[in-house]
């Protein structure tokens, strides 16, 4: 296995999970204030950001997922 390829523990996977999640917050207060201001630059940023996130919690849920999958008693 690679470094790259490394597996992370479950508790590093749950904090990853914690902290984008918690970007998302940033992200939303992002997107609602570029909206009232009408500002088309700032609400593209929003939505690429959001994408990004979505990308990193679902590539985050696959890492948790194999870590399950490796679990002796999870099954």
């Amino acid at each position: 296995m690679s470094a790259a390829a490394k597996k992370k523990s479950r508790s590093s996977v749950f904090l990853s999970l914690g902290t984008t999640a918690f970007g998302a917050l940033s992200v939303a207060k992002q997107a609602k204030l570029a909206r009232k201001e009408s500002d088309p630059l700032r609400l593209a940023d929003a939505i690429i950001s959001s994408a990004k996130i979505v990308t990193g919690l679902a590539i985050l849920y696959r890492e948790l997922k194999r870590l399950g999958d490796d679990d002796v008693l999870l099954g």
